[in-house]
């Protein structure tokens, strides 16, 4: 049985996100934060902070603990694994990542 090609949705322009830092979309009923690191990572994980219930990682710090590419959690300051979305302090509170690409300058996400 052949696996479904995924769908890409449509966040915003890779110009729209400045390097360092994340913006927040509603995919669906999903909200997700998309992160860019450097020029060319991205990354896309769910913008619920597990602990408050509030849509605000996207709003948070990213940079590195130890050999992890994380973003800080602004409300409790938890540590969010950008590759895998494990908390790094309470793996229970892990949040699920999305495969994300760029075409032609559009940063898509796939929710399957």
């Amino acid at each position: 049985m052949k696996t479904p090609e995924p769908l890409w949705l449509p966040v915003c322009g890779i110009a729209d996100i400045l390097p360092g830092t994340g913006v927040c979309a509603l995919l669906g009923a999903k909200h997700i934060a998309v992160f860019r690191v450097g020029d060319n990572q991205l990354f896309a994980l769910d913008n619920i902070d597990p602990r408050s219930g509030a849509s605000v990682l996207s709003r948070g710090l990213t940079g590195n603990l130890g050999d992890h590419l994380v973003v800080a959690s602004p409300l409790y300051k938890n540590h969010f694994d950008l590759r895998t979305g494990e908390c790094l302090e309470s793996p229970e509170h892990s949040v699920r990542t999305y495969p994300v690409q760029v075409h032609d300058g559009l940063v898509s996400v796939s929710l399957s």
